[in-house]
């Protein structure tokens, strides 16, 4: 290892003074001015890792829906999955380490993981589109080099772009041409396929308005337009021409704030959606003709898709083990519609995407979805080869029909991770195909009333949680209070649990009406509170 080189490009990239950071589901996010050196440092770590797995890694530099002066980094996996936990801790280390520690955790991470360092490394780097983006990706690419690694910089591209390029790389372009371009042919062409059977009648159904947070998101489809079918017709709002990225737009604030963003005007039963600031986030929403908004987020986004998808495999007549992957926040009524009337199974997991796709990859089909509308759907090897097998081989007209349309729906689903591009191209395919507005989307079910609250709390460690972050295990006796508590209420339910990321704790509750759902959350708030005093916590 050239440590002369590293030693030289550390002391351009110096760590500030008494700041600690952790590297989590969404990487390294503070504001940018203290980013240089984790950015020099993640590219380092980047060719260690690409030299011990002997695949392309990815460097993506963004902090996604956080305000315009934040920005953040966040390593690619070689299937373009996110960074192994163990991976994680290192780069943790890493980035905290003091300059003369820096040599010896590289050392350490090359013996630990038996890297060879002489083994050809290759990374991939993109950025958002944040005004502090191109000077930190630099920092990422004097990392690489130091330690003699090749790098492809994209420059601005979608997060969920740079994961699909690596997928691509990894994977010998067997899942695709790892280019922008490739990205765009082929979600294209599968959108096209699938929407093939869609009525005529139907075009104005295929009309959308999409806020694109100020963000990456409007630069990627605009480029994108031109290669898409003349029957979608989308109309681009925030595209970052006049205002700052994230504000006060965005998948985020819609979902937060149960608003339209600024600067997108909606007239009654209009279909619109927002991305966020790196476009793997979707919601949809629309205003009904009293003028009222309604927020159509992730749960629906997994139920549309997770029953398009089942009746697409009855028709084949494969008995495919699906299912669809929730967390504690999803509204309770979309796991009783998916359960009781779709016949879908649902396994709850701990929050985090990560988690969500662990679970999700045990399935022949794994549909997950965060309310927040971040999700993507897995597809098995083996049920892909299935289906791909049906849609050229199956002699009964309606199966294998069938079967093309299951087969276009794996190459417009972005498999890597959940991609706002991708996702709404799923989500009006499915529309136009089954004739649905928006308005009958989002009357699938209704939504329980609930609410859920951040409390700020000295140490979120005295809260403990098991059963998937749905029950508390400390403070003891404080689960055993709520189950008290919601047995008073029909459908409710409430829960607590601690921030992965923060020193607060979230507290949610929902019931069969919004006076309820209130009166539960304010009665676990104060339990919570009694039971955190008593065990000599401060709140």
């Amino acid at each position: 290892m050239d440590f002369e080189a590293v030693a030289k490009y550390s002391a351009l990239h110096l760590k500030p003074a008494g700041l600690s950071l952790q590297y989590g589901t969404a990487g390294f996010r503070t504001k940018a001015g203290h980013l240089d050196h984790v950015m020099y440092r993640m590219g380092l770590l980047a060719v260690l890792r690409s030299r011990q797995t002997k695949s392309t890694i990815g460097v993506m530099v963004t902090a996604s829906h956080n305000p315009e002066e934040d920005n953040g980094v966040k390593l690619v996996d070689p299937l373009g999955e996110m960074l192994t936990s163990a991976w994680e801790e290192y780069a943790t280390r890493l980035a905290n380490a003091e300059e003369q520690e820096i040599q010896s955790i590289l050392t350490e991470i090359c013996q630990k993981e038996a890297v060879k360092l002489h083994q050809y490394a290759s990374v991939f780097i993109g950025r958002d589109t944040r005004p502090s983006s191109e000077k930190l990706s630099q920092s990422v690419i004097d990392g690489v080099s130091a330690l003699g690694g090749q790098y492809h910089d994209y420059g601005l591209v979608t997060t969920p772009q740079l994961h699909y390029m690596v997928c691509c790389q990894n994977t010998q372009e067997h899942y695709g041409k790892a280019t922008v371009e490739g990205y765009y042919q082929k979600l294209s062409k599968a959108f096209g396929e699938l929407t093939k059977q869609a009525s005529s009648s139907g075009d104005d159904q295929m009309c959308l308005k999409i806020d694109c947070a100020n963000g990456i998101g409007a630069l990627k489809l605009k480029e994108m337009e031109r290669n898409l079918p003349k029957k979608l017709l989308i109309h681009l709002y925030n595209d970052g021409t006049k205002e700052k990225l994230n504000h006060l737009c965005g998948a985020d604030f819609v979902k937060v704030h149960q608003k339209p963003p600024l600067g997108l005007e909606i007239k009654p039963n209009e279909r619109c959606c927002s991305f966020d600031g790196d476009a793997d986030r979707i919601v949809y929403y629309y205003n009904d003709t009293a003028g009222h908004f309604h927020l159509v987020d992730g749960d629906k986004i997994a139920t549309l898709i997770s029953t398009f998808i089942k009746e697409l495999l009855m028709k084949i007549g494969q008995t495919l083990k699906m299912a669809v992957i929730q967390t504690a926040y999803a509204n309770g009524s979309s796991t009783r519609y998916l359960e009781e009337t779709m016949k879908v199974p649902v396994h709850c997991t701990k929050t985090g995407v990560k988690h969500l796709h662990h679970k999700a990859q045990e399935f022949d089909i794994g549909v997950y979805f965060e309310a927040n509308g971040h999700g993507t759907v897995l597809f098995s090897k083996a049920a892909e080869e299935k289906i791909r097998h049906m849609a050229k081989e199956e002699k009964e007209n309606q199966k294998r029909e069938a079967a093309k349309m299951l087969e276009n729906t794996i190459d417009l689903i972005n498999q890597t991770v959940g991609d706002a591009i991708s996702d709404m191209l799923v989500i009006e395919a499915i529309l136009a195909l089954k004739g649905l507005t928006v308005q009958q989307w989002d009357a699938i079910y209704t939504d329980l009333p609930n609410r859920q609250l951040k409390v700020k709390i000295a140490d979120r460690r005295v809260i403990d949680t098991t059963d998937a972050e749905r029950r508390a295990v400390t403070p003891a006796g404080l689960q055993e209070k709520i189950d008290e508590l919601v047995k008073k209420y029909r459908v409710s339910r409430a829960f607590v649990r601690p921030s992965g990321t923060e020193d607060v704790v979230r507290v949610y509750s929902e019931a069969d009406t919004q006076v309820r759902a209130e009166t539960i959350w304010e009665r676990a708030y104060i339990l919570m509170t009694l039971f955190l005093f008593s065990s000599h916590s401060e709140i």
